[in-house]
């Protein structure tokens, strides 16, 4: 950004704080300036939350799953393996949710899209499901181990849910 665009960037924003005025694109300049920025991320108190809540909700459903949890950068926070899971389910869940978080959307969204299967790591088949704060997928949830995706993704909403009004 040249020096005359920042300057005039500062300005604006400066007199929109000012006046009480604030908007996205305000924020936008502001932000492509500073060095640090701040991202939401999953509490680890959170994240033990959705697991028991999915393995809870497996349980009623007579399901053996796995459950993993990712934050935004795709690193895994939690695998919690439920009793009497497959050793294939591990590494399914996390693929789940490092490609529900990657794209913001839930991997049975993602499914019809095999061009996607292309980039490592992911997992186009249904379970996995982003955390989303302030709009933004903030961690994904896979699930694992149930004979269909849409049981595994079941699942992994019944793990949202148990944070859900907690999310800013």
């Amino acid at each position: 950004m040249k020096l005359s665009t920042r300057i005039a960037a500062a300005s604006l924003a400066a007199l929109a704080v000012a006046g009480g005025i604030t908007t996205a694109a305000t924020a936008q300049a502001a932000a492509q300036d500073a060095p640090v920025v701040q991202t939401n991320v999953l509490s680890a108190d959170a994240a033990l939350k959705i697991a028991d809540a999915v393995q809870k909700e497996a349980v009623k459903q007579k399901q053996r799953v796995t459950v993993a949890i990712v934050d935004r950068s795709g690193a895994t926070r939690l695998i919690l393996k439920g009793d009497g899971a497959g050793p294939q389910t591990e590494e399914s869940a996390r693929r789940k949710a490092f490609t529900a978080v990657s794209f913001g959307q839930p991997t049975s969204a993602l499914s019809k899209n095999q061009a996607l299967a292309a980039i490592p790591g992911t997992l186009l088949l249904a379970g996995g499901i982003p955390v989303a704060s302030a709009g933004s997928p903030i961690a994904g949830i896979g699930v694992g181990g149930a004979p269909s995706g849409d049981i595994d993704e079941a699942l992994a909403q019944a793990g949202l849910k148990a944070i859900q009004g907690q999310l800013r």
